[in-house]
Order: C-alpha cells, then structure tokens, then sequence
C-alpha cells in the first residue's frame, strides 16, 4: 500500500524580490520536506489577515516554521531592547497566529531556529541576542563566512534524558550546526527544554500538554542531512507526526 502522503504547510519569509517585497521559503526546507519527511510541502505566505490562519490549518497536517536570517522583533515579547535588523514583522504576527491556530486545532507544530524562538514567544517565553555575550562566536560562525563555512560551524549538545529528541534520535548526545544569534532566554508556557549547549543555551524544545506535538530545534537539519542520523530522525518524525503516527510528549494529555 502507498505511503499517505501528509500536507505540511511551509511558513515563507519577506524577501525584496526586483525592488519590490515578495515571499519566498528556500528550497532546502522543502526538498526535506518531501524527501526525507516523505510529505507534500505547501508554502504559507505571511503578507496575510491573522484572521486567515485558522482555514490555511485546517487544511494541513502538520505546520513548520523554518530558520531565517531575519530576527524577531523584542517587542513582541514585551522587551524595550532595539530590533537587530534585518527583521521580518509580517512573519512576527503570521507565524504567531498560525502557531496558535495549529495548536488550537490540535495539528502538530514544528520548528528550527526561528521557528523555535517564534513559538517560545508565541506562548509567552522570551528571547535574548547573544551578540554582546561571551560565547556568542561558539553559536555562530564569523562574519564573511561563505555559506558551507557557516553551516559547518558548531558544537555538541546534551539531550535530556526521557525527552521527545531523546526518544526519536536515540541519543544523549549530539554534534549540531549553529547558525543564530537570539536564543531563548525564559521558557514559553507548557515547554521543556530538550537539550542544552554551551554557556546553557537551549537548543530543543516541546510541548507536555499540547493535544498534539509542538517540537523545534535551534540547529538547521535542513541543511545536507545525509550523513546525520539524528537529522534525518527529525524530518522522520515530522513524517510520522504527520500522519498521526507520532510520539506524545511525555505527560502529555495523549499518553
């Protein structure tokens, strides 16, 4: 029998496009999507009513907010610091009321890098930007990086013991790319951290009471998996969490 071929929906950024703004998701994300989460990827643009989010949920089964260069504005959970350009505040609200709509109808919610920081602040957490810390050069490579350079930058990780990341990637302990300078600094409502890096830095996350997952990474798994067991576990999970095949959260309502 045919695998079920779940619709995972692809949060898409602003993009200046020929002097003119325009949407766009890069394809890495959506050639993982199909290939290694064995899903069909739909692109979600965010120059949209908040007020659409819940039908564009209806109509998917899973929901993946992808890394970005652009960061999330401070003020969107309550900080007074100022925006470190480049930003994306159609993104900020979209990708809010999506993640909120999704949880809502119960589907499984998904994220890596900004899409992590997106729904810690979407449930009331906090950010920080590592720029002017010690040991923000150990989470990101140096400037004028070419773009291998970059995504080979990175360091090892502690995984929780019992956690959804422990349980899927079958390790406690894992070598990751990082590529970011904001991390969260206060843990939203309802999330456990998953894994930890340097000076502490939470690199996974999930939800414990959400009727389905809410799952996300601070690393890039997107970027050339093959080769990297607990990548590929990842894209494998979103698969399964998509067809209704998942693993709750421990504690969860569902276990």
């Amino acid at each position: 029998m045919a695998l079920k071929k779940p619709v995972i929906g692809v949060i898409a950024c602003e993009r200046i496009v020929e002097g003119e703004p325009a949407q766009a998701v890069k394809h890495r994300y959506l050639e993982a999507v199909e290939q290694h989460a064995q899903a069909v990827p739909m692109v979600i643009p965010t120059n949209q009513d908040q007020d659409n989010a819940a039908a564009i949920v209806e109509r998917l089964d899973a929901l993946l907010l992808t890394g970005s260069g652009s960061n999330i504005e401070p003020r969107r959970y309550g900080s007074d610091s100022p925006a470190m350009a480049p930003t994306d505040p159609g993104r900020d609200t979209f990708g809010a009321a999506l993640i909120h709509a999704a949880i809502t109808a119960g589907k499984p919610v998904f994220g890596i890098c900004r899409g992590l920081q997106e729904i810690n602040v979407a449930l009331g957490g906090t950010l920080r930007d590592m720029r002017a810390q010690r040991g923000a050069d150990l989470h990101h490579a140096p400037d004028g990086a070419n773009l291998e350079d970059t995504f080979a930058h990175g360091h090892d990780i502690e995984v929780a013991p019992g956690s959804v990341l422990q349980r899927f990637a079958s390790a406690t302990a894992l070598k990751v790319n990082s590529v970011h300078f904001q991390t969260i600094d206060r843990l939203g409502e309802g999330l456990v951290a998953n894994a930890t890096g340097p000076s502490g830095v939470i690199e996974a996350i999930s939800a414990l009471k959400t009727p389905a997952p809410v799952f996300a990474v601070q690393w890039h798994p997107e970027w050339q998996p093959e080769g990297r067991p607990h990548d590929l576990a990842f894209w494998k999970y979103l698969g399964e969490v998509a067809r209704a095949n998942y693993l709750p959260a421990p504690g969860s309502e569902t276990t």
